[in-house]
C-alpha cells in the first residue's frame, strides 16, 4: 500500500501502523470488533480493558489476535489494584501499545518498556506532559476541552502547541478531531497524529446500540456538557434530563453512587475490601477528596447503562464537542479512507 509520506510521522513508525490515526480506548465502547476494523484500515485500535475483569481482558486481546495481525493497544487503569498483573500479560501478549487516561507509576512505566510496550498516558496540562516525558513515556497523547469523557478546560488549539514546545516524544493530538482536515491541521501544528474517541464510537464496528448512536447524531454542537456531578471530576457528556438532575441533586447522585459501587463490585467480581483498597489508591494517585471517591464507580457504571443496555434514561453519554458534526456512520474503513483523502487534499492546497 502506497502512503503519502507527508502522513509517515514518528508515531506511525513507533506504532508499526499505515496511518497517524488513533482510537481511543473507550470504556464499554473499544471492544475488539471496533479495535480489529481500526486495526485493518491502517489505524491504532486501542482496547479498552478499564471496565474489565483481567480475564476478561485477556480474552479480548485474544480475540483481537484472531482477527488481525495489524498492531492495536490496551488501555490500562494507571490506579488499578492489578496494575502490575495486566502490565505483564501485555507484554506477554506482545500487545504494541498501553495507554493510560492517568500518569501510570513509574516501575510500571519501566516494566512495559523493558517489555516491549510502548507507553502513552493522557494528559490535558503541560506539566503533565513534562512529567510523563521525565518518567520515560514513548508517546503523549494530548487531549484538549473538546474532548469526551474525563477531560480538561484548555482547548486544543492552545494546549497542542504548548505540549509539543515542552516534550521531544511523539504527541498525538487529541479533542476535537474528527475529519482529514483536522488531522492536517494537527499535523502542521507538529503533532504526530490524532487520536479520536466519539468519531470511532459512531461507526459500523462499534457495539453502541443503535438507539444510542441516534441520540449522538441528533446532537448539536451546543449539546454537550462538561459536569463534576458524575463521579466528582469534570466529563463532557451530552446534555440530558439525567445529567441536570445529577447537577441539581447533590443527596440524591450520593445515593446512586452508592448503588452503582455496589453493581460495580458484583460486574468486576472485587471483594468489598479489594474495592475499598482500591478506591483508597485512587483518591492517593488523583488527589480526590472523600465524596469524589465514593463518587468513583459512577461514571463505568452510568456509561454502562447506555453502552451495553441502550437505557439512555438510566445512563450518560460520554462525548466529545464533535458529536454536532458527524452525521454518518461509516466502516472503519471507510472513516480512515476518508479521512487520509481529506488530509492529503488539505496538505495539497497549503503546498501545491
Amino acid at each position: 500500500m502506497s502512503v503519502d509520506p507527508r502522513l509517515r510521522t514518528r508515531a506511525t513508525e513507533l506504532f508499526g501502523v499505515d496511518y497517524p490515526i488513533v482510537q481511543t480506548g473507550m470504556g464499554w465502547v473499544a471492544g475488539p470488533s471496533l479495535v480489529t476494523g481500526t486495526a485493518e484500515a491502517g489505524g491504532l485500535g486501542i482496547l479498552a480493558s478499564a471496565t474489565m475483569t483481567i480475564d476478561e481482558m485477556d480474552a479480548a486481546i485474544g480475540e483481537v489476535r484472531s482477527r488481525t495481525d495489524q498492531p492495536f493497544g490496551v488501555n490500562l487503569r494507571p490506579d488499578a489494584a492489578d496494575l502490575d498483573d495486566r502490565a505483564d500479560r501485555l507484554v506477554e501478549a506482545g500487545v504494541r501499545v498501553a495507554s493510560f487516561a492517568g500518569p501510570p507509576p513509574g516501575p510500571v512505566v519501566q516494566r512495559l518498556r523493558d517489555g516491549g510496550v510502548l507507553v502513552m498516558p493522557t494528559v490535558g496540562a503541560r506539566r503533565h506532559a513534562e512529567k510523563m516525558a521525565e518518567l520515560g513515556a514513548d508517546v503523549i497523547l494530548c487531549q484538549g476541552g473538546e474532548g469526551g469523557g474525563h477531560t480538561g478546560s484548555i482547548p486544543t488549539s492552545l494546549l497542542l502547541p504548548q505540549v509539543l514546545d515542552a516534550v521531544d516524544v511523539p504527541v498525538i493530538a487529541a479533542g476535537g478531531f474528527h475529519d482529514g482536515r483536522g488531522l492536517a491541521a494537527a499535523l502542521a501544528w507538529g503533532a504526530d497524529g490524532v487520536a479520536m474517541g466519539t468519531r470511532f464510537l459512531l461507526t459500523a464496528e462499534s457495539k453502541v446500540p443503535d438507539t444510542v448512536k441516534a441520540v449522538y447524531l441528533g446532537t448539536p454542537v451546543t449539546g454537550t456538557v462538561v459536569s463534576s456531578s458524575i463521579d466528582g471530576k469534570p466529563q463532557r457528556v451530552i446534555r440530558t434530563r439525567l445529567v441536570e438532575s445529577l447537577e441539581s441533586a447533590r443527596l440524591t447522585r450520593m445515593v446512586r453512587a452508592a448503588a452503582n459501587a455496589w453493581r460495580f463490585r458484583g460486574i468486576t467480581g472485587m471483594s468489598m475490601a479489594a474495592m475499598l483498597r482500591e478506591g483508597l489508591a485512587m483518591r492517593r494517585s488523583q488527589d480526590l477528596t472523600w465524596s469524589q471517591m465514593a463518587m468513583a464507580a459512577n461514571a463505568p457504571m452510568l456509561t454502562r447503562a447506555t453502552m451495553v443496555d441502550g437505557d439512555i434514561d438510566a445512563g450518560v453519554l460520554p462525548t466529545g464537542q464533535c458529536v454536532g458534526v458527524v452525521e454518518d456512520l461509516p466502516t472503519c474503513a471507510e472513516l480512515i479512507d476518508r479521512i487520509v483523502a481529506e488530509a492529503v487534499e488539505a496538505l495539497d492546497r497549503l503546498a501545491p
